[in-house]
């Protein structure tokens, strides 16, 4: 897990950081407060949500999933990319992190673009797709616990509409797949999950190695 991009030397991130980032101020002072935090490397890197925000802008997305919020980098990334009457169903189970969230939701003037749905995500996708929400968001983003990535995103592709984006956070892991001595149930699920989607032709799909690894699977 990384909240900075790979492979690049410390002062060829920094030239990246000021070259190629624009961090609004409720971003980065909600980065420095998580950098305080024991997992703060659960943190998404400010080059990806720069990245996250541009993209749903780009393609005009209005309707979002996100799986795993942590302090709230990216859903207020997401949720800055979405128009005015967007709108960003985040999914999570700590009340504790997603209080830091809400305040900087709060302070970024997005709020109201988001509903933050407490509890297990896979019960939330569950009840969205039992409540008849199939095909009816542009897009999702999944940063959460990796063991359960594969039925997160099977879920999220029933949820998300053809032509449709899902964004798949951690897909490199610091190179740790490569590994075949690391057994870490994590691990041995990022495999797994890579595996699948680079067989699966229900999707386009493109590995970017931007931070620790951002897929993209667009639904055909």
């Amino acid at each position: 897990m990384s909240n900075r991009s790979l492979g690049l030397d410390e002062p060829l991130y920094a030239y990246l950081l000021e070259i190629g980032v624009r961090e609004a101020e409720v971003l980065r002072c909600l980065r420095e407060e998580t950098a305080k935090l024991p997992e703060a490397q659960m943190q998404i890197a400010p080059e990806q949500g720069q990245f996250l925000q541009w993209l749903v802008r780009l393609a005009g997305f209005s309707r979002g999933l996100e799986i795993g919020v942590f302090t709230g980098y990216s859903s207020l990334c997401l949720a800055r990319g979405l128009p005015a009457a967007g709108q960003l169903l985040a999914c999570d189970i700590s009340a504790e992190w997603t209080a830091i969230a809400r305040r900087y939701w709060q302070e970024a003037g997005v709020h109201e673009r988001i509903d933050l749905r407490l509890a297990p995500a896979q019960e939330t996708l569950d009840g969205l797709l039992a409540a008849g929400e199939a095909g009816r968001f542009d897009f999702a983003f999944i940063d959460a616990d990796k063991e359960n990535y594969l039925g997160y995103y099977e879920s999220c592709l029933q949820l998300v509409r053809p032509g449709g984006l899902l964004m798949i956070d951690n897909t490199l892991w610091s190179g740790r797949p490569l590994d075949a001595a690391d057994q870490h149930p994590s691990t041995v699920a990022i495999r797994a999950f890579n595996r699948h989607l680079q067989a699966d032709e229900r999707v386009d799909l493109s590995v970017l190695p931007l931070a620790d690894g951002l897929t993209l699977a667009r639904k055909l």
